[in-house]
């Protein structure tokens, strides 16, 4: 199978200049652009390694017992979120696309705007939280003098994102460097956490008090809040993906990064709450006396997120507005980001968690069944005229989110897993039955 017809080749040669000195938002990724597994690994990696999906861990280590139900939560969900984000992962590897590039075909040239929005916006507020969650951690480190948590702000969300600013290359390098050293800290942590606990042992024979009370999370809501810690960043790691010289490139360095990390960061905050009372590894480390192992990887975890959260919000302006500047939204972005932060979004995490898990998973249940149904393994040429609206997209994401937020509230399966199933029918159903002439 092919990546490339000749007519995209010559769309591409013709726009590269500007195309490629900022990562081609608006077009397939050349082959002379792709990437070997040993660039992909840590940065997808250094995407997912962040102190925010801690407080998962932390959300549900109450309501179930360490051993073996916490940890087989932790591996299931994560696997959910892994194949996911690996499946859109290999249809970026093939296409050379982004999501919100792919969204086009499946919701209309016009339609694919509100995937834009989406995700851009999730991409932004979850800028804001890790940056406020930045400060309440070096306020724990340092202590750090409450008037001045704005201009930290400052300096966190405009620092954070200048690898971004630059690029791909920039984050390349930035991962490999910053990868090794958090994987070190957090190993040291862990033995420390383990024995202060009393050993592995004495782990398996702790019940939280919360078992002989009422939980305050279901089995359902425990895997959905899992999932929803990356299902947006998941449904963007396309914009790395699409880099990726061969298939098992892109499978591998996703899956590392989805369900190898986000599941050891999960545990770490189901463990730190289990030791410690509190989720934060960061906070930990003070308690373990190692504070300045806990600033190292509080910068690096924070700076390794926060550039790929800002780059994926880059691409998504980008292709809203039709433009190659990348470089605008990166610093528009932060700026909101800014605003957010400021206005106390890290207060509301856990809801705004569990919509995640509800409005993001049908966007990527519709572009698979798009791909492998529609298109049958391979997208047409992007500069191929498309529809305004691909109403088959359209409905199934509206009807698919609404079925996923009443099965939430009635706890019926687990809300993101509903959403992709019910939105991928339906795409598949719909464009069978709605005319050519709705947009199809």
């Amino acid at each position: 199978m092919t990546l490339f017809t000749e007519s995209t080749e010559e769309s591409i040669e013709a726009t590269q200049p500007t195309q490629a000195s900022e990562d081609y938002p608006l077009a397939a990724v050349p082959p002379s652009a792709r990437k070997p597994l040993r660039s992909l690994v840590p940065l997808l990696m250094g995407f997912t390694l962040t102190s925010t999906t801690l407080l998962a861990g932390g959300a549900i280590a109450p309501s179930f017992r360490f051993w073996p139900d916490l940890v087989v939560i932790i591996v299931i969900s994560n696997l959910m979120l892994g194949l996911y984000c690996a499946a859109l992962g290999y249809i970026a590897y093939q296409s050379g696309l982004t999501t919100v590039l792919m969204a086009r075909f499946s919701f209309g040239d016009w339609g694919s705007r509100w995937v834009d929005f989406l995700l851009g916006f999730t991409q932004i507020s979850g800028y804001a939280v890790t940056t406020a969650f930045a400060v309440q951690a070096l306020h724990q480190l340092i202590s750090l003098p409450a008037d001045w948590d704005r201009w930290v702000m400052v300096v966190f969300t405009y620092g954070f994102c200048m690898t971004a600013y630059v690029g791909y290359t920039a984050m390349d390098w930035l991962s490999r460097l910053a990868v090794p050293a958090m994987l070190g800290l957090i190993g040291i942590s862990l033995t420390l956490a383990t024995q202060d606990l009393g050993g592995w042992l004495a782990l398996q024979a702790v019940e939280p008090a919360e078992l002989t009370q009422t939980r305050s999370l279901g089995l359902d809501q425990a895997l959905t809040v899992v999932i929803a810690t990356f299902i947006s960043g998941g449904a963007q790691a396309t914009n790395w993906s699409r880099f990726a010289n061969s298939g098992r490139t892109a499978i591998v360095s996703t899956l590392l990064g989805f369900f190898g990390v986000n599941s050891l960061l999960v545990f770490i905050g189901a463990l730190c709450w289990v030791v410690y009372g509190s989720e934060d590894i960061v906070g930990a480390m003070v308690q373990q006396g190692i504070v300045w192992a806990g600033l190292g990887l509080l910068v690096l975890n924070v700076w390794t997120t926060q550039d790929n959260t800002i780059y994926a919000f880059s691409v998504a302006g980008a292709n809203l507005f039709r433009t190659t500047n990348r470089h605008l939204f990166v610093l528009s972005g932060a700026t909101v980001a800014l605003g957010l932060a400021w206005a106390g979004i890290y207060e509301n995490l856990t809801p705004y968690l569990l919509i995640l898990g509800t409005v993001i998973p049908p966007v990527g249940g519709i572009i698979m069944a798009d791909f492998w149904l529609r298109h049958r393994g391979q997208f047409p040429p992007l500069e191929t005229q498309q529809t305004t609206f691909n109403w088959a997209g359209i409905l199934a994401y509206g009807i698919a989110s609404g079925v996923a937020l009443v099965s939430a509230q009635a706890s019926i399966g687990v809300t993101p897993v509903n959403g992709v199933a019910i939105s991928a029918i339906l795409y598949w159903i719909l464009i069978r039955v709605l005319p050519k002439g709705a947009g199809v």
